[in-house]
């Protein structure tokens, strides 16, 4: 089979013939191609990262909208669940969405606890899942892609730049859950195996208390205490937004701070306004990044949102692409096992991000990008400083 390449780019009319033609070449003839594919999202819409959530469902929408509803030249019914905030509610969302609404591919799920509850699930009723965001690993893939990042990449991508530039030992914390403990060990692992040395007690990290933590500045405070020439960090959502907040205001403000992406992405930048400033951060997206694919998904996500989008948009918007051109290659029936086969036979993916591909483990082959928070008019934004590597 040759490798489906997406083409972000095409035009409609030139789209229109393509998917007509996938249409006709089906074994179930009209009455097939008219059946609706009916795929289940996943995704926290209330709770702490209920931005990040709502982000996931709109960029997976929005490549619904810009492809006339359909995947595949298939028309699409997009049933929505809440994850909630975690695998108590994560798991029976996506239960209900296999058994009861019979669905032939998931996706979504916004932590990575979540993810491993979720995918047990998808796993044993063969379905798909094409998670849109952070993945921690997992014993079993045969039915998991991720269209985002495997939770230990962040850190590793930036920790040999850490290492280089900052000279003398670099403070480790973020919050006390699995999504946590895996992306800062994805720092400190790379970090210590480069020769860098942490100033945390001990040299562990420091975790806190999750949800729950919302003071800071007792942390802050043995932060500026401790020595550390630079601090490295893992938060999002409104945690992101209270830390950066504190340590703007604290002892500890004049340390250099890096961070995995999120702790500076989306809404919450804005809400951490001129606090953000000068913040160094890695990640697999910028809106600013410089390619045809890019403008065309950024400007759609503006005229429709009237913001910039994310990289949780941009990992929801992808996992449509992966469905797009794996049912698109679909010469019978619209199965899950026949999803799942075609997923394997994917090539390059040209993304908003750039271009990428799945590795063995099905996560992205991709560029990770530093950035920094910087002023841009009466707001602040993430700016593109220089690509950091390459991981997959």
């Amino acid at each position: 089979m040759t490798a489906q390449r997406p083409r972000w780019r095409a035009a409609l009319a030139v789209t229109s013939v393509l998917l007509t033609a996938t249409a006709c070449g089906n074994a179930g003839g009209s009455k097939d191609a008219a059946a609706p594919v009916k795929i289940g999202l996943v995704a926290s819409l209330s709770g702490v990262y209920q931005a990040v959530g709502q982000d996931m469902r709109d960029g997976f929408q929005l490549y619904l909208d810009l492809h006339h509803g359909q995947l595949g030249g298939r028309p699409v019914d997009l049933v929505v669940a809440d994850e909630g905030a975690g695998p108590a509610t994560a798991a029976p969302a996506a239960t209900k969405l296999v058994k009861q609404n019979q669905v032939v591919a998931l996706t979504g799920l916004v932590g990575g606890d979540s993810v491993a509850a979720v995918a047990p699930i998808a796993t044993a009723a063969h379905v798909p899942l094409v998670g849109a965001n952070a993945r921690p690993t997992l014993k079993d893939v045969s039915h998991f892609w991720t269209s985002s990042y495997m939770s230990t990449d962040p850190g590793a991508a930036i920790a040999g730049y850490i290492h280089d530039t900052v000279k003398g030992p670099v403070y480790a914390i973020g919050p006390d859950y699995q999504g946590g403990y895996d992306e800062l060990s994805g720092f400190t692992d790379a970090f210590t195996k480069a020769g860098g040395t942490l100033a945390n007690p001990g040299g562990k990290t420091t975790f806190t208390p999750f949800p729950q933590t919302t003071d800071f500045l007792p942390y802050l405070a043995k932060i500026a205490a401790s020595g550390a020439k630079a601090v490295y960090t893992f938060y999002a959502g409104s945690a992101a937004v209270a830390f950066v907040k504190q340590y703007a205001q604290s002892d500890a403000r004049s340390i250099p701070l890096y961070a995995a992406g999120f702790l500076t992405e989306g809404g919450v930048l804005d809400a951490e306004g001129p606090a953000a400033q000068g913040i160094n951060t890695v990640l697999n997206y910028s809106p600013d990044l410089d390619n045809a694919a890019n403008r065309t998904f950024v400007s759609s996500w503006k005229a429709k949102h009237d913001s910039l989008p994310t990289t949780f948009a941009m990992a929801s918007y992808d996992a449509a692409a992966i469905l797009d051109h794996a049912i698109a290659a679909i010469t019978g029936p619209v199965t899950p096992q026949a999803i799942n086969t075609q997923i394997g036979r994917l090539g390059q993916i040209d993304s908003p991000r750039g271009p990428w591909q799945f590795n063995s483990a099905h996560a992205p082959v991709q560029k990770w990008y530093l950035r920094r928070v910087a002023a841009d008019g009466r707001s602040v934004s993430n700016t593109v400083l220089q690509t950091l590597t390459t991981l997959g």
